[in-house]
């Protein structure tokens, strides 16, 4: 009988599935870290707060809250052999619905993260053309009549020095004064271009008006398809090239996920590895640019100003915000992957590797943007400061306008948003695969048809994702993107540090790490637990309180040059969407005390937040026998179930 029992445990296992080998983890969760947010997001964030300051900052919040917790979430994951939801049900009762706060963070990322991906292939395939669509203002009905092309306005200059380029074509600098209730100056500015009286001072032209760049008029109008009167009560119909592309990246990510981590461990080998490659041509390339080596001291250069930023909380807030999501805790998506490893896998090496793999390419992404920006800055004769734009500004208007200045446009065009398409795939990837890993372990009998299960999954995300193919779509997309990964990831992020270290016990999981034969140095040690037991729980509940304490309502893009901020209706939606993580986790709670009473099991405060008698390691798939250099086992005799980590008695 035991045999038995052991067999159809390994079948289980088998069926579950597993990496082919360590590399493919370390790249799937490579992959998983280094994300658009290396690309876009942190060169802002830099900006922002001085450069350096930031550096300092964010390497000292890797050190105390991102390292800790992605070392947390790789042993967890990897000695239950379990997604979130059966893990936490199963280490702490009480807080199954802490898995489930994982799941629908992931599963609200998945919707909009695939949609970034469909307008980086938008743009792929609109990069082929013999001229790139967004290298001069149009004259077509989708332009902006404030599109402004520095050549185009030279041309108009050099035809008539009375003249400018404005409303699609050279238009006379009075009937531009005339338009904006000004009158044309007699006085000529240095450059010798006409100037504007607005009844008290003369106005330069780039101040009377807000000029609109090609590739931002582009991505406005062209891409996203705004008009004047959109807004959440006209979103407008469906733009079928966005549809197409959704489609398109939809299936992508279900050809490769369609065989679970089998598949996608393959593709990793070359959407892990890709992005590296771009990022040194693009080194290359930005730095012989003119204008590259003021950017890079923009963004490396210690002054004493810059360096006094480091006593603003702000800078440390958003220092800490950063590390915390471009790692990826509490996403589920470390756990998953994890849950795929060998028992014996040294996950301690592969966590200090990879959390200092995805910084060090932050900071060298950060040298290739700020040569680019340098390069820009010099091209509009303005000030490094003040062409950066952060978010998906920063990746659909600011670098294909660079695009635009370099010999062989095309090129670059096919390489950067190459690159970006691969560096989005390895993280949907991920969080999809924790949707579906969540899925099948709820239903095991649903692993059998693995490849169902992934297709349906891409499906629902495709259908839902059209929400943001329409005009107005964009507002939606801002949203989920504003809320879905705010307040309810540190909730969930700081839950899960204290029921592993306080209420399964720090010394269970050393003990645990132990038995999965990792040999961690004493220093490391005390290190490990000064922060999961003190520091690192602080420091997310600093965080917390700091995106309370900061919080602006969300806004969005809009046809104009203004934000469109959401009506609060709108901006409620936000909030339970943030908070929809914390409140699973409570309804887990009361749910858990509900189904134990009425199954006759203990709902004592200790009972609830103790493992359960199904917790233990991946190898403990036979109850009799037990398996090598495994510890933690668990036996049946007369009928009662006892497990080492467990308070309860199942009867």
């Amino acid at each position: 009988m035991g045999k038995g029992k052991a067999e159809k445990g390994e079948v289980e296992e088998v069926e579950r599935g597993s990496w082919d080998n360590q590399c493919d983890f370390f790249l799937s969760c490579l992959g998983y870290a280094v994300g658009l947010g290396n690309v876009w997001r942190f060169p802002y964030l830099c900006y922002e707060h001085g450069g350096v300051t930031f550096l300092i900052a964010y390497l000292v919040m890797l050190l105390i809250s991102g390292l800790p917790l992605f070392f947390l979430e790789l042993a967890l994951g990897q000695y239950a052999g379990k997604g979130p939801l059966k893990l936490f049900g199963r280490i702490a009762p009480a807080f199954k619905g802490l898995g489930y706060g994982m799941l629908m963070i992931s599963f609200l990322v998945v919707i909009y993260y695939n949609m970034i991906i469909a307008w980086t292939i938008y743009y792929t395939f609109a990069g082929f053309a013999s001229e790139l669509p967004w290298t001069y203002c149009g004259n077509t009905t989708l332009t902006s009549r404030d599109c402004f092309q520095r050549d185009q306005e030279l041309a108009c200059f050099n035809s008539s020095r009375d003249d400018t380029f404005w409303d699609k074509k050279c238009t006379s600098v009075s009937e531009v004064c005339l338009n904006f209730n000004m009158t044309q100056a007699d006085e000529r500015d240095d450059t010798n271009r006409l100037m504007c009286f607005n009844g008290t001072d003369n106005i330069v032209l780039n101040r009377v008006y807000p000029r609109v760049s090609p590739s931002e008029d582009y991505y406005k109008r062209t891409m996203l398809g705004l008009e004047p009167d959109t807004s959440w009560e006209n979103m407008g119909g469906l733009k079928w090239e966005l549809v197409l592309c959704l489609a398109a990246a939809w299936t992508i990510v279900c050809l490769c996920l369609i065989k679970g981590v089998q598949s996608s461990g393959k593709v990793v080998y070359f959407t892990a590895l890709f992005p590296y490659l771009v990022l040194v041509i693009l080194l290359i390339r930005g730095v012989t640019l003119d204008g590259a080596y003021d950017g890079i001291i923009f963004y490396v250069y210690p002054t004493q100003e810059k360096m006094a930023n480091l006593l603003k909380i702000d800078v440390w807030a958003a220092a800490a915000t950063q590390i915390f999501y471009s790692l990826g805790p509490s996403f589920g998506g470390l756990i998953t992957l994890a849950s795929y490893n060998k028992f014996t896998n040294n996950c301690h090496r592969d966590a200090i590797l990879i959390a200092f793999a995805n910084c060090g390419t932050s900071i060298f992404a950060g040298f290739v943007i700020f040569s680019i920006i340098g390069f820009m800055a010099k091209q509009a004769d303005l000030p490094v400061g003040e062409v950066i734009k952060g978010g998906t500004g920063l990746a659909f208007i600011a670098y294909p306008e660079a695009v635009t200045q370099m010999p062989v446009p095309q090129l670059w065009s096919f390489l950067f948003f190459g690159m970006l398409i691969t560096l989005g795939l390895d993280s949907q990837f991920t969080m999809t695969e924790t949707v579906t890993t969540a899925i099948m372990d709820q239903y095991p009998n649903l692993r059998a048809h693995k490849g169902k299960v992934v297709i349906v999954a891409s499906i629902i995300g495709f259908i839902l994702g059209l929400t943001m193919c329409t005009r107005g779509g964009i507002f939606m997309f801002e949203l989920i993107n504003w809320y879905s990964a705010s307040w309810g990831l540190l909730i969930c992020a700081i839950t899960e540090i204290l029921i592993v270290m306080y209420a399964y016990g720090y010394k269970n999981f050393l003990e645990n790490m132990e038995e999965m034969g990792l040999k961690i140095p004493t220093i490391m040690k005390y290190y490990w637990l000064s922060m999961w037991m003190v520091i690192t729980p602080v420091v997310l509940f600093f965080v917390l309180i700091m995106t309370f304490i900061q919080y602006s309502p969300a806004w969005s893009p809009s046809y104009t040059q203004e934000k469109y901020y959401f009506p609060i209706g709108i901006q409620f939606l936000g909030w339970l969407m943030a908070l929809v993580a914390g409140a699973l986790i409570i309804m887990g709670v009361f749910w858990q005390y509900y189904n134990r009473k009425r199954n006759g099991k203990a709902t004592d405060f200790k009972s609830m937040i103790s493992p359960s008698e199904k917790w233990g390691s991946a190898l403990v798939t036979n109850p009799v026998k037990k398996p090598t250099g495994v510890d933690n086992q668990t036996y049946d005799k007369d009928e009662i179930r006892y497990n080492k980590y467990s308070m309860d008695t199942a009867y």
